[in-house]
């Protein structure tokens, strides 16, 4: 009986809609009903499960329809602030663009362009035109092409390269990366067969040797960019592998993954190869990704020989890969810089999270520290250590300087919900031994303020 009384008092949607603060919203009608009723529909689920035994006003009920509102008015792909210290957070968006790659792809997408249109000819172009030069003269590839990611680069060329054969690929090198994308999967897709060789932690080049036969098509080198075989194992040089596709004619293909451009070494970081590296060893096809350590946008890019390249700029599945014009204009700025190390260095916000200096980091964390302490939060600076992310380097941590809060009214699980839920920039951080962590390395010094304010605001 106490149910049916409450149904019964269930406001209508009319009544509600004519409230002032929901009269007010500027929203289409259409999406403000679907709030109302969503709202009475929920209380009136509540009622008849039994947790809901007196209703709210209909002023309360008002003001969470005007949050809602509020809500659905935001967009789903919304900035925020990493506090984590990855510099190549995935889940975040991996690589921040550069100010001007920015500029470029924001240019590119508010007018008409030069996307496929030859100005000194007066005729149509080719999209691949406005980079293929810069990526060639940076690392003395022959030819270079661009498609929407690596995995779309690997699907290309093996569907190009392979099909109707096999390819040769050490068992050591038989990588997963994201979403479950799988070297043997791919291959399947791409009509082609795996021929797997060696062991998973020593291959050698008579591996490679003796499986080669008639219907081989291709060596395929990967870069285990995401994990690391330590101890005993033993891998074929990249420069004798190219050695036997001479001597057999048949194409050496490598899989970067996160191709650098930028000697990693000089920065402290080890064992990551630069695509340079590649190119002089002679690999004929050689694929990685625009948006990881390279620090452009999400992008696929092929090198290679004139010979390979251009069989794969003509292959079908090319249309259905291409990249957009703002890709497009965002990478061009981004390898424009790279005409310049130091310049790049300086200018690709990647680059410049992961060289720079321990010693500075910690002066920015006394810094925020200070902003966090004249809100009243309770913190102190803290040395840790950063992944790079993105699925590369995985075997090295880079040390970091971070600003642990200790909450006074709340949880640490707590803390970090409300900043990752409520504040105007949602803030991404990271909880260890106990601490919410804000790590410097992945902020920016303009947004201190904010972020103190909303850690104050949080744990009030």
């Amino acid at each position: 009986m106490e149910k049916n009384s409450l149904l019964r008092q269930l406001p209508k949607v009319d009544e509600v809609l004519r409230r002032p603060p929901v009269a007010a919203l500027e929203l289409p009608q259409t999406v403000v009903t679907d709030l109302v009723r969503g709202r009475i529909e929920e209380l009136r689920q509540r009622i008849l499960e039994g947790s809901l035994t007196s209703l709210p006003t209909v002023e309360e009920l008002c003001d969470g329809v005007c949050a809602d509102a509020a809500a659905a008015a935001k967009p789903s792909l919304r900035p925020v602030i990493n506090a984590t210290g990855v510099t190549l957070h995935t889940n975040l968006g991996r690589a921040c663009l550069s100010e001007k790659a920015v500029a470029a792809a924001a240019a590119a997408a508010r007018r008409y362009s030069t996307l496929e249109y030859d100005l000194e000819k007066g005729e149509r172009g080719s999209r691949y035109s406005h980079v293929e030069k810069l990526l060639c003269r940076i690392t003395g590839a022959q030819a270079a092409m661009a498609v929407n990611n690596n995995a779309a680069a690997v699907l290309l060329i093996l569907s190009a390269v392979g099909k109707g054969g096999e390819v040769i690929t050490s068992r050591g090198e038989l990588v997963e990366i994201g979403g479950s994308f799988r070297i043997p999967e791919i291959m399947e897709q791409c009509g082609c067969s795996l021929r797997e060789v060696g062991a998973t932690n020593k291959t050698h080049l008579r591996d490679y040797e003796n499986a080669i036969g008639e219907g081989t098509r291709a060596l395929l080198k990967v870069h285990t960019s995401n994990y690391r075989i330590l101890g005993f194992s033993e891998s074929v040089p990249l420069q004798d592998l190219v050695a036997l596709g001479r001597k057999h004619g048949l194409p050496v293909i490598e899989d970067l993954g996160s191709g650098c451009f930028f000697d990693l070494e000089r920065i402290g970081i080890h064992g990551e190869p630069t695509v340079m590296d590649s190119v002089r060893a002679g690999v004929d096809i050689i694929s990685f990704s625009g948006d990881k350590l390279l620090g452009g946008p999400q992008a696929g890019i092929i090198l290679g020989s004139e010979e390979w390249i251009a069989r794969l700029k003509t292959h079908p599945l090319t249309r259905a890969m291409r990249v957009d014009k703002m890709t497009l204009a965002a990478l061009e700025a981004t390898l424009q810089s790279y005409l310049d190390p130091e310049k790049a260095r300086e200018e690709i916000p990647t680059l410049r999270m992961l060289s720079i200096d321990p010693a500075r980091l910690k002066l920015r964390a006394e810094l925020l520290r200070e902003r966090l302490e004249k809100e009243g939060v309770l913190c102190e600076v803290v040395p840790e250590q950063d992944q790079v992310g993105g699925g590369s380097v995985p075997t090295q941590l880079l040390p970091t300087w971070a600003v642990a809060v200790t909450p006074r009214n709340l949880t640490v699980d707590g803390l970090e919900e409300r900043l990752r839920t409520r504040s105007a920039t949602p803030i991404i951080g990271r909880i260890a031994h106990e601490r919410y962590l804000l790590d410097v390395r992945t902020l920016w010094e303009e947004d201190f303020a904010l972020i103190a304010a909303s850690v104050a605001e949080a744990d009030r």
